[in-house]
């Protein structure tokens, strides 16, 4: 979902974990998130964005194993 600030709540909940990676979001209104990490954090992460940021509504959530393309840090893509 977008307008409701996910994208950088999403960051400061991956940076509070001690992850890294990145999200942006998709053109279908979607948000697509890439995280790696502590893989008790990593969970964490992904419970969190089942709720989001107050005033989301999040209808699904995805994972699947991939490489990551961040070295260091939990950035916000274009």
């Amino acid at each position: 979902m977008q307008g409701v600030w996910f994208r950088k709540s999403a960051k400061d909940e991956a940076e509070k974990l001690g992850l890294v990676g990145w999200v942006k979001n998709l053109s279908n209104g979607g948000v697509l998130a890439e995280a790696e990490g502590k893989s008790v954090d990593v969970e964490r992460f992904i419970t969190w964005c089942y709720k989001g940021p107050e005033n989301a509504v999040v209808t699904g959530v995805e994972t699947e194993n991939v490489p990551l393309e961040a070295d260091f840090g939990f950035v916000i893509r274009q």
